[in-house]
């Protein structure tokens, strides 16, 4: 077996599992999941009619770069949401089968193993990068998203000797679990590093179209390059999903973007080890990307929920709506967000996920970014948030902060 494999660590809710292994929810309350960051809003209503037109595709093998027609939609649509002159639909873009298997495979594609080799993320994480680190042969590294900094990248607290081993960095953005957003100025001054330390920006922006409908839209990277007159994005690829934008987690459909030359050498990857995308899939995700109505009533679900239940959540928490995506990170009472998430299971039948376990704890100092916040994924309907947010407030109205 591959040694590396041992390495892994437990997925974030296999150690909720554990932590909830000797409690029971209450019986006389409907259980409320607001752990996992899986959409529950309404299917778009083009899904069922587009499915059926498409089934025949089945008949069909997919290619590994996807159709044109697909490929050219999502051009369309990047150049749109980015105000990007132009977008190589043949050679700037790849359909993928979900933004998870392809932040993993990244790293496989674009890791040169070697002694030293590092992969830098943000902390709290995804946890797919630290895997796609690891078993691409890297060693991961950490920048830490601090309250005392908007839970945004601070660059320059990250050494020299990580700048000249890093190959490979992740940043999320909008981030999750803050939903703070990078400007585009900050994300041209990481491609400036990328410039001087021979890395590549791999930009996870599967939350940038959750967001307050009076907002401006999260900035993108490829619209950062663009603006430094990188028209090519090169040693910049952004990754794209239909799972939260457009309420289809279950489709696995994304794209990824970007530098020309990056692509090539990833799709060559995929071609050995990549799921490729069914032409019917093709097809309800050409009509995703070409529609924004059902994208803007997503938002503003989002946004009744976060008014309804972030004031509510306030009269016990330290708690502020987020920027952008659909969780809350909370500041829990006393900082033990392990024994606060057990409280809320056992006595309110509301299922957290303790910050602890999206982050990693330095070695040196123990300090972990994650501990003392819980993530509360307001996807459930309106009415179930709101019901655990009054569960929450009933249980801790004497905590004073």
């Amino acid at each position: 077996m591959n040694p590396r494999l041992d390495r892994l660590q437990p997925y974030p809710f296999e150690r909720l599992r554990r932590l909830f292994a000797d409690l029971q929810q209450p019986a006389d309350r409907e259980p409320i999941a607001l752990s996992i960051g899986e959409p529950r809003h309404a299917l778009p209503g083009f899904v069922e009619p587009v499915l059926r037109d498409a089934i025949q595709g089945y008949n069909h093998y997919p290619t590994t770069r996807g159709e044109p027609a697909l490929r050219e939609t999502i051009a369309a649509w990047l150049q749109r949401r980015f105000q990007l002159d132009g977008v190589d639909a043949n050679r700037q873009v790849l359909p993928v089968s979900g933004t998870r298997e392809a932040l993993f495979a990244i790293a496989q594609a674009v890791v040169a193993e070697k002694p030293g080799a590092r992969v830098l993320m943000p902390n709290p994480f995804y946890q797919i990068y630290e895997g796609a680190a690891l078993l691409a042969g890297a060693e991961p590294a950490f920048y830490d998203l601090a309250a005392e900094n908007g839970y945004l990248p601070d660059f320059s607290a990250v050494d020299a000797a990580t700048w000249d081993a890093v190959q490979l960095v992740y940043i999320c953005n909008p981030g999750n679990p803050a939903g703070a957003c990078m400007s585009e100025s900050a994300m041209q001054e990481l491609i400036g590093l990328a410039d001087r330390h021979d890395f590549v920006i791999a930009a996870d922006e599967c939350y940038s179209e959750i967001y307050h409908p009076d907002a401006e839209p999260p900035a993108g990277l490829l619209g950062a390059a663009a603006r430094m007159g990188r028209t090519g994005f090169e040693r910049c690829i952004v990754f794209h999903s239909l799972s939260k934008r457009s309420n289809l987690p279950g489709l696995r459909s994304g794209f990824v973007a970007g530098d020309a030359a990056l692509l090539d050498r990833f799709a060559l990857y995929r071609t050995y080890h990549g799921c490729t995308l069914p032409p019917p899939t093709q097809a309800v995700s050409r009509a995703a990307w070409a529609d924004e109505a059902h994208v803007a009533d997503n938002r503003a679900l989002y946004a009744e929920k976060f008014a309804a239940v972030v004031p509510i959540l306030q009269e016990v928490l330290d708690v502020e709506p987020p920027a952008a995506g659909f969780y809350l990170w909370p500041r829990v009472p006393d900082g033990d967000d392990e024994a606060f998430a057990r409280r809320l299971y056992a006595e309110a039948g509301v299922t957290v996920l303790a910050g602890r376990y999206l982050s990693r704890s330095d070695p040196e100092t123990g300090h972990n970014p994650g501990a003392g916040h819980v993530r509360m994924a307001l996807v459930a309907e309106p009415a179930a948030c709101i019901e655990a947010a009054h569960r929450i407030a009933a249980l801790y109205q004497e905590t004073i902060f």
